[in-house]
């Protein structure tokens, strides 16, 4: 059997592809599930790692769901309901956990269809990137099903409720223009430019101090759940971490040199 996620680093940039092509990279499968949740853990404990790029082997991006399991009642598919729910639990809805708790910023390059959960783990990152072959669609009610992975919560955090609702209740494709302009991903690229265009984003956000980059993306994490008194009070606490670090003395001292800065995360 395959690896069914592929890991490889350059610098400071981790790529991950899902790497299930033939069935067009589902991520419901117990080996999928704790290979990125590893994956997740492994880079939070890893200073040296500052960004990832998250892609898909083949022509998709990944279909989501494995339908055929659906069908064939395997896995979590099948059994009780109490069974089920325990399933989905202790199984695809870790990657939710996870992706919302990596604290390196990642970056989904959208090389095409992002289908249901497929759909769900591209809203997960923090920044998406879409081939022109690319389309989203939550699809889950045009087979009698709800989002089970937490995109009833991710979708509407990135599109807003009425587009949310849209493509909840129609389960239509969105395009990837319709989605730069709903503002679902941030970039169009043609499919020979995906890969790279996202990886020197990634490369460019590696070059800020690393423990600045993840402290600031905790802060956003944090936005929507805190009040703004309880919003200043974690930024203050973070900003007087951020001011002891060895990285800031070197980033202000770069400043006034007019040279570029050189980080270590300490």
């Amino acid at each position: 059997m395959p690896n069914p996620v592929l890991f490889s680093r350059e610098g400071h940039v981790e790529t991950w592809t899902l790497n299930l092509p033939d069935s067009r990279n589902p991520i419901s499968a117990g080996d999928v599930v704790e290979t990125l949740v590893e994956g997740v853990e492994r880079v939070n404990a890893d200073s040296s790692v500052r960004a990832v790029v998250l892609t898909g082997a083949g022509t998709a991006f990944s279909a989501g769901g494995d339908v055929k399991a659906m069908r064939t009642k395997d896995g979590y598919f099948g059994g009780a309901p109490h069974a089920q729910r325990d399933g989905y639990r202790s199984g695809i809805q870790r990657i939710p956990r996870a992706m919302y708790g990596c604290e390196v910023p990642i970056i989904a390059a959208v090389n095409g269809p992002a289908v249901g959960a497929g759909c769900d783990l591209a809203l997960m990152c923090d920044i998406r990137i879409a081939s022109t072959q690319a389309f989203f669609a939550e699809s889950f009610v045009m087979l009698g099903i709800v989002p089970g992975d937490g995109g009833a919560w991710f979708l509407p955090r990135v599109v807003g409720p009425s587009r949310a609702a849209e493509m909840t209740f129609t389960g239509d494709r969105v395009d990837a223009e319709t989605a730069l302009s709903w503002g679902l991903v941030s970039r169009v690229v043609s499919p020979e430019d995906l890969l790279a265009t996202a990886t020197a984003l990634a490369q460019r956000i590696a070059t800020n101090p690393p423990q600045a980059v993840r402290m600031a993306k905790r802060l956003l994490k944090e936005s929507p759940r805190q009040d703004l008194d309880g919003l200043l009070e974690l930024s203050g606490a973070m900003q007087a971490i951020a001011h002891h670090t060895d990285d800031h003395t070197e980033a202000v001292e770069a400043f006034f040199e007019k040279r570029t800065g050189q980080y270590h995360g300490r």
